[in-house]
Formats: C-alpha cells, sequence, structure tokens
C-alpha cells in the first residue's frame, strides 16, 4: 500500500468489510509465525465442534450441477462488483485489484506464507547498507499485445507514482527514492535515484533503509510506457485515468469486456511469461449476499466468497461438489469515526462510543464461532500481533455513560446529549443488504439511544460508501480492511495516503515510522506493541472483528492457492478443468 490494504464489502463483508482497499503495507521479507486461535477447530476434532479452519473436501462430484459442467473452458468467479479502475496507480477496491494482478505483473509476488519470491526478477541485488536494489527482469517476456516488457516501463510507473498530482493509494514518497522528493517538488526534472541500466536492469537508491523497501519497490506493477505515456504529462495524470477500464499488462490474462454491475471477463494470455494459462477464460460475476451461494449451487459460479456461518458451511457441506476453505481473515472490520468531526476528536467520545456498543453480540449474531472481536488494527496471524496491554473494551453501558458525561456531553431535556449547543447526533452510513450491517443497526441503535445519542442511518451500496469516504461527507461507517504482511501502514499516520478520516497523533506518527525503519523484527515487534497499546488507548476507529473468510471452490477446479496472504488470483494460469 503504501499498504496494500485491501478494502472489502462483503468480500468485504467480507469485506465490507472492506472499505477498502488494499493497504499497501508491506510485507517484510520474514517469515510470518502464526498466532494461536483460542477457538480454532480442525476436522481431527471429535464431537460436533464446527470445523473452523481448513480445507472441507468435496464428498460427490456427482452431485455438480450441469450449470458448472457444461463449462468447459472457462471459471467463473462470484464477487462484488469492481468499480472498474483496472489500473494499478489508481485502484481502490479490493475487486478492481483482483483485475489488476490478473492482469499484471510485477518483479516479486507474495507466496502462501506471506514472504515474498521472485515473479518478474530473474534476480534482486540489495547493496550491504540496504540502500541500493538491483532488480533483473526476466529476458523475453511480452506484455499482451506482443510487445516487449523492459525496465523503461517500471521506471515509468515509478516517475508516475511521484508526480505532483498523483492522487492515488500509493505513498511512494515514503521510500525516500533519491531525488525523488526533488521532483516531486518540481526541483527537479529526473528522479537521480532510478537509474536504467539496460533493458532488462535497473537500479534504485534510496535514502533511507526500511524493512519493507525491497518489497515495495518490487511489487510495483510493469505498465507499458508506451501505451500509458503516450498523452502523459508532469501534472496532467488525465491521459493514464482515462485507460483505467482499458488495461494492458504482461500478467496471465487479458481484459476482454467489463460490464458494470454485471461482469469482467477475461481471457487467456499467450504470450504470458510464465506458460499461456490452461483455462481460455475467467470471467468475474457480480453477486450479492442474496445471490452468491445459490449461483454456486446452480453452477452458475465455481467459487465465491461466502460469509461464514454455521448454517452456510452446513449448506455448502451438503452440496457434496465444493472443496470449502475455510481461514482466518488477513485483515479486520472496523467503524470509522471522521475525526474533522469536533464530536469525535475527543478520545473519551470514541472510548464510549466503543464501550457503548455491544460489539460480542453483533459479531455472534453474524459469524458465531467463525469470529473474534478485536482491540487493535492487526490480525492475529501477524507476527507483528500483541494482546500485551490491550483493553479489550467490555460491552458497560454505565462507563460509557460516565465517560461522555467526562466529555461535557450532558443529557438534555428530551434525553438526547448536548455540549455548547449542539446536539450528539451521529448519521451511521452502512452497505446495504450485508449482515453485519443487519445485524450491527438494531443493536447499535438501542445501544446508542442508551446513551443519550440521537443515531440516523443510511445504506448505500458499496461504491457511494467508497465516494462519501473520499469526499469526507459522512460521520461514521462500517467497512474493513485486508492487510498484507508486513504491519506498516499509512492508515493511521497524520496525512496518510490511506488515511480517509482525518486521524493524526504525534505518537502514532513516531512509532509507525520507527516500526518501518527498523531491520530486526524482535526489535519492530516491540514497536508495533508500544503502536497497537497506542492505538488502542486513542481508539481512531472503532476495531470490530476479524473474521474467518470462506471460499468454496467446484471440485472439478484444481490449481488455485488460497492463504490468508495469497488471494486466488495470483495462481489463476494453474488452474485446471476437470473434464
Amino acid at each position: 500500500m503504501v499498504q496494500t490494504k485491501k478494502w472489502v464489502s462483503l468480500l468485504m463483508v467480507l469485506t465490507i468489510v472492506g472499505v477498502l482497499f488494499a493497504g499497501c503495507s508491506g510485507g517484510a521479507n520474514e517469515a510470518q509465525p502464526q498466532q494461536g486461535n483460542a477457538d480454532k477447530k480442525t476436522e481431527g476434532n471429535e464431537g460436533s465442534a464446527p470445523v473452523t479452519e481448513g480445507v472441507i473436501k468435496a464428498t460427490d462430484l456427482s452431485q455438480n450441477p450441469p450449470g458448472a459442467t457444461n463449462r468447459k473452458d472457462n471459471i467463473v468467479v462470484g464477487m462484488t462488483s469492481p468499480k472498474g479502475v483496472f489500473n494499478p496507480l489508481f485502484w481502490q477496491t479490493t475487486y478492481d485489484l483482483y483485475v489488476v494482478r490478473t492482469v499484471f505483473d510485477s518483479f516479486l509476488q507474495v507466496k502462501a506464507d506471506g514472504t515474498y519470491e521472485n515473479s518478474l526478477a530473474e534476480k534482486v541485488d540489495v547493496s550491504p547498507d540496504g540502500l541500493k536494489y538491483t532488480f533483473h527482469l526476466k529476458p523475453g517476456v511480452k506484455y499482451s499485445d506482443g510487445t516487449p516488457v523492459t525496465v523503461k516501463d517500471y521506471a515509468f510507473v515509478l516517475k508516475v507514482l511521484h508526480d505532483p498530482n498523483y492522487d492515488g493509494e500509493s505513498d511512494i514518497l515514503s521510500f525516500k527514492i533519491k531525488g525523488g522528493k526533488e521532483y516531486h517538488d518540481g526541483k527537479a526534472n529526473d528522479i537521480s535515484g532510478i537509474k536504467v541500466i539496460d533493458d532488462n536492469t535497473v537500479e534504485v537508491t534510496v535514502t533511507e533503509a526500511t524493512a519493507y523497501t525491497k518489497d515495495y519497490l518490487g511489487e510495483q506493477y510493469f505498465m507499458p510506457e508506451a501505451y500509458y505515456g503516450k498523452g502523459f504529462k508532469k501534472g496532467n495524470l488525465d491521459s493514464i485515468k482515462a485507460l483505467n477500464n482499458k488495461p494492458i499488462g504482461s500478467g496471465q490474462y487479458m481484459l476482454k469486456s467489463f460490464s458494470p454491475g454485471q461482469q469482467v471477463v477475461l481471457e487467456a494470455n499467450p504470450n504470458y511469461f510464465k506458460g499461456a494459462p490452461k483455462v481460455k477464460s475467467v470471467i468475474f460475476k457480480t453477486t450479492t449476499e442474496e445471490t452468491n451461494l445459490s449461483m454456486l449451487q446452480t453452477g452458475e459460479t465455481d467459487m465465491d466468497n461466502i460469509t461464514v456461518t454455521e448454517d452456510n458451511v452446513e449448506e455448502l457441506k451438503a452440496l457434496g461438489f465444493l472443496d470449502v476453505n475455510i481461514m482466518p481473515t488477513n485483515g479486520y472490520g472496523y467503524i470509522a469515526f471522521n475525526h474533522k468531526e469536533k464530536k469525535f476528536q475527543d478520545p473519551k467520545v470514541r472510548q464510549a462510543l466503543t464501550i457503548g456498543l455491544n460489539r460480542k453480540e453483533i459479531v455472534q449474531g453474524v459469524y458465531g464461532p467463525y469470529a473474534n472481536v478485536i482491540n487493535i488494527p492487526q490480525s492475529t496471524e501477524s507476527w507483528s500481533y500483541t494482546d500485551e496491554g490491550i483493553n479489550k473494551y467490555e460491552f458497560d453501558t454505565a462507563k460509557a455513560k460516565a465517560l461522555l458525561d467526562e466529555a461535557g456531553w450532558k443529557v438534555g431535556a428530551d434525553g438526547i446529549r448536548e455540549k455548547d449547543g449542539e446536539k450528539l447526533t451521529i448519521n451511521f452510513s452502512a452497505t446495504a443488504d450485508n449482515p453485519v450491517v443487519e445485524a450491527l443497526l438494531p443493536i447499535m441503535s438501542n445501544n446508542y439511544k442508551e446513551l443519550g445519542i440521537k443515531l440516523t442511518s443510511e445504506t448505500l451500496d458499496f461504491n457511494a460508501i467508497m465516494d462519501k469516504k473520499d469526499t469526507g461527507k459522512f460521520d461514521m461507517f462500517f467497512a474493513a480492511w485486508g492487510l498484507t504482511p508486513d504491519p506498516d501502514t499509512t492508515t493511521f499516520i497524520t496525512n496518510g495516503a490511506q488515511n480517509d478520516i482525518g486521524y493524526s497523533n504525534k505518537k502514532v506518527d513516531e512509532l509507525t515510522l520507527a516500526g518501518k525503519h527498523e531491520l530486526d523484527q524482535e526489535k519492530r515487534k516491540q514497536i508495533y506493541k508500544q503502536l497497537y497499546q497506542e492505538l488502542n488507548k486513542d481508539l481512531p476507529t472503532i476495531f470490530m472483528y476479524q473474521r474467518r473468510d470462506m471460499w468454496p471452490v467446484n471440485g472439478r477446479v484444481s490449481g488455485l492457492e488460497i492463504t490468508p496472504y495469497k488471494d486466488f488470483e495470483f495462481t489463476l494460469h494453474n488452474a485446471q478443468i476437470a473434464q
């Protein structure tokens, strides 16, 4: 993402579970030891305890419906509709990112365990001081249109990211490429730290070493300058954005068509450097919480991200023809505050709104044993996770009322709290047809009414929520972040590229930078413990839950790899369909 965090919605509600984006956090090139979950169950457990992690294999492929078996040369993936921003520089939602990762490729790619391996890179040389990175491109790689891939295209992408008018999610300036800020500020015509040695070799020099620099630089997608740079002039990115829904990359598949709200059709790239994909086409088909399970049942889709509940797990198992993948989500659900609103600038108010909300009831009501209430913005899967010194903010109406009293919000004659002539009213924005929202709204309404808060709510589609976030026209909204392996993020730093809520805390800024620049993982762990303790105390958002992801995949499809760190699209070229 600059953190590659992912905003999600029911996929996200899975994500929305996400507003969001995939954050560009990074992933330090280190193994990620998993943290244990107290409620983890496996298929070997006796009794009636549910399987909360693992793969429940298909038991009877003869039950596969004709809707699936009649498709011999394509895979259909159900998901929330992308916005159509299929551009590595400007994507916002997880669903657009799925397309980006399928159409484009980069020097490095994440592995199942969260570490990184070479993709387009033949090798990467790093200087002993961690300030110079030499990337060597594999020879003979071509874009889907047949033109050669060169590192000049990579250098072009880095230059656009440094453009003074760049307004995407990347925060490349924080990685301190030599001469980058001078170029951004108009004091130089080129970026001195980017040196193209030849068509297959590029050298990038930075002024500060960080734990994530190599992986961040290696994750930038190649975009053909001959195509994207035709009308490009420094300070004007309109010509590049005009191609958002007409992508050309060197990845596994090529975009054939996009029908907003319906589907994205992708065709195999015959020039793909790892070998042409075995499946001719892949379709990302729009589904909703109301339709996704039935479309799997009829074979209209081969896989989807289904909300993991005991009922859904049992229904999917009973079909017999699905491999049901259940795993910890590398992300979390939350409720955002607009910190530009004066009423949310007092931490006592934020603490009251957290303690006064029965998060456990909401989370268990939706996910049962498949989610846990959280109190820090990090997955239990991360090496940086901690529960030491963390306030659990157990539901306590009396304590919440006391905090609001201390903050100066007194109950008025009409039962609504007020301060300095202002009523404590909150407009809550949430996605429609979302089971988390359906469980959350009535509980939030009752809980906050008891506190003396007037709550109004609006339900919108996911993209409309994203628009409100972008314009800052909200009080509170529900969403979720998908995280990358490295804990570095700009989500909570002052004016961070992914800080969409106006939050600012000097100590958080200092600890975030310290964690980014410390190269020793054990020392980083201590820094992030302090950071999470501070965020837990200051509560920039209401941290809600870490849930499990559930990806049912038709048993006739093999070759896909799905883990908390690695989404399905990375291995689409390996997918096969049993005939």
